[in-house]
């Protein structure tokens, strides 16, 4: 990200965390959002680690209306873990956002894979319909570790009412 910033990196354990035990206020964007790391302390093997947002949601660029996702986030951490207040503070961020869904999932990654440098990282964003059109949006950044148990992420696909 730019010149800002806002991925915070962590000395030992969380005492460089700036957000985690305090009372800290939502972000008035995502580029103000601070996303924080903390030192992985089973650096030495390759384990799948889950962020699920059951109820993200930001806005249409174009109308301002709400749009809504569950998105999922897997990840095989090297060095660093995601802190997950910062995660939950940064994925609040967007409530008053305006962004198109492909944009979002893959700015949520970039941002992610900046933060962490991880072995490996997948995001799914599972998007609620608009116009009638539920539109799914899939990156990986790699081919995972071999021999990884890495779960479904069991989001069933939209199916009207």
């Amino acid at each position: 990200m730019t010149d800002k910033g806002k991925n915070k990196q962590t000395k030992q354990g969380t005492q460089a965390t700036t957000q985690l035990g305090r009372k800290t206020a939502l972000p008035s964007s995502p580029d103000e959002a601070v996303l924080e790391r903390v030192p992985n302390p089973h650096a030495d093997i390759d384990y799948v680690a889950r962020f699920a947002v059951p109820e993200f949601t930001c806005l249409c660029p174009i109308t301002g209306q709400p749009d809504f996702a569950h998105l999922v986030i897997d990840y095989v951490p090297d060095a660093y873990l995601l802190e997950s207040k910062s995660c939950k503070l940064f994925m609040g961020s967007f409530r008053n956002h305006g962004t198109f869904h492909e944009d979002c999932t893959l700015q949520i990654a970039k941002r992610l894979i900046e933060l962490l440098a991880p072995r490996w990282l997948r995001i799914g964003g599972y998007w609620y319909p608009r116009g009638g059109i539920p539109i799914d949006v899939f990156w990986q950044s790699d081919i995972p570790p071999d021999g990884l148990f890495i779960p479904e992420q069991n989001v069933p696909p939209y199916r009207g009412r």
